[in-house]
């Protein structure tokens, strides 16, 4: 079943409230507390707590203050073997099986949010990887840079700073992404250059048969569909964990590819192309952002509603608190 592990250390005045919250709730399990732990000094309180019901618990400890004067680590439970688990399951509200914590949630967004000189050496490799399956008129080339691109973590900072309004956020994960494609682009511009002083590029592309690249630069309303779609099922894929439709965003949305044509055609002198590559790049980022940030707000806000209804029903019946 899935489970969240919740180990605590705070001062001794918070371990009677926090031990009577976690005891009384019928969602929590295999309470453990150790008295005067150390560093900081304290008591250690742990917890086994059913999925659905963690986002509660959380709030619930953060409003007493566990987390300001101590501190909450957050873990999955890979596994166990307990009847007693077993038996809260089956009692779960199928509704809140899956129930994302969103704390984790966000903050695993925050941690792939940042920029380390890493981020910018893949923008410029995956430009470099897209603009040779540009001028091969490889298709498996442009998804394996779609694949080594890492922009989508930054896009995603960014819709969780503005649904946040955290402005520090917006503006590194922005600044991230200018300089990111700025960089990508200029180098591969030079070796795009370098490509048509040697007469390296494919001879269909020479020949002006590039309908790798015309599927690029030509955006439309099938693009801004695709950015849509991609950009609901990336966050949906993060809040509920679900790598595989996460890589599916990674390979359908055509950003990297993007800036390599933009430099591809700047090399070759093709304007027209260039001009289309840069808007597709542009509409594709600013949907995905607006789409992210839309889609965590109505998605956060359909979990809550069916935890108020579970717990509601669970009163009802005469259940504990959720």
């Amino acid at each position: 079943m899935d489970l969240i592990h919740f180990r605590m250390v705070m001062p001794p005045s918070l371990t009677a409230p926090v031990v009577g919250l976690l005891a009384s709730h019928d969602r929590v399990l295999n309470l453990v507390v150790v008295r005067a732990a150390r560093v900081p000094d304290g008591d250690a309180v742990e917890c086994d707590v059913v999925k659905g019901a963690a986002n509660g618990v959380l709030e619930q400890l953060r409003g007493l203050g566990v987390d300001r004067a101590g501190a909450i680590a957050v873990d999955d439970v890979g596994m166990m073997f307990s009847r007693h688990a077993d038996r809260l399951e089956a009692e779960q509200p199928g509704a809140l099986v899956q129930a994302p914590l969103w704390a984790s949630v966000e903050a695993h967004i925050r941690a792939a949010g940042t920029y380390p000189p890493s981020f910018y050496l893949f923008l410029a490799v995956a430009g470099i990887i897209g603009s040779v399956g540009i001028m091969t008129n490889s298709q498996i080339l442009i998804v394996a840079a779609m694949v080594v691109g890492p922009e989508y973590n930054a896009i995603t900072s960014i819709a969780l700073g503005l649904d946040r309004r955290n402005r520090r956020r917006v503006r590194d994960g922005t600044r991230a992404l200018t300089t990111g494609f700025l960089l990508a682009i200029v180098v591969t511009l030079g070796f795009a250059a370098l490509a048509r002083a040697f007469g390296l590029q494919s001879t269909a592309f020479a020949l002006g048969l590039r309908p790798v690249s015309h599927l690029i630069d030509t955006p439309d309303f099938f693009s801004v569909a695709v950015a849509v779609l991609a950009g609901v099922v990336g966050i949906v894929s993060l809040a509920e964990a679900r790598g595989s439709a996460l890589l599916g965003v990674f390979i359908s949305v055509t950003t990297i590819p993007a800036a390599s044509d933009v430099a591809v055609s700047l090399a070759f002198a093709d304007w027209g192309q260039a001009r289309g590559s840069l808007l597709q790049l542009l509409l594709n980022v600013v949907v995905l952002v607006v789409v992210g940030v839309l889609t965590l707000r109505l998605q956060r806000r359909l979990w809550h509603r069916a935890a108020r209804r579970a717990a509601a029903g669970r009163s009802a019946g005469g259940g504990g608190p959720s």
